[in-house]
């Protein structure tokens, strides 16, 4: 379990360019294995970044685009199952409700569903394959 505190904050593409690309890299490319070419797209450059880190390293991720996606959401191994994604999920949502966005959606894994479930987020529709992983798109309204 983790002693020490956690601090979620929105990245800076630029800035922490390397740090959100390492954690990415070796959730969905080399874990997950998500091909490199579907992993990055046009959208890294625009959208929100979240960064999570525990003692100044880099342990989780995720990203907020314009029209309310939340994507990208990756906690490293190590520290999964203890609150962190949870914690980085609502720093997400507090950030778009102050946004102005209304309602957020995400396509979630399969196996994530019951995560996102307890954050209130309601599945729509049928599964569908992104990079050969089972999904289902999932919304939440939030203000």
């Amino acid at each position: 379990m983790i002693d020490q505190p956690i601090q979620c904050r929105v990245a800076d593409w630029i800035q922490d360019k390397d740090a959100l690309k390492s954690i990415r890299h070796r959730v969905f490319v080399e874990e997950q294995k998500v091909p490199v070419e579907l992993e990055w797209d046009e959208y890294d450059e625009t959208a929100t970044h979240f960064i999570v880190t525990l003692s100044g390293q880099a342990i989780a991720c995720a990203r907020l685009k314009s029209d309310g996606q939340i994507g990208r959401m990756a906690v490293l191994t190590g520290y999964r199952n203890q609150g962190i994604g949870q914690e980085l999920l609502r720093f997400v949502l507090r950030t778009a409700a102050e946004k102005d966005i209304n309602e957020v959606y995400l396509h979630a894994q399969v196996s994530a569903i019951p995560f996102y479930e307890k954050q209130g987020f309601i599945s729509v529709g049928e599964i569908f394959y992104e990079a050969d992983i089972p999904h289902r798109e999932m919304l939440k309204k939030i203000c």
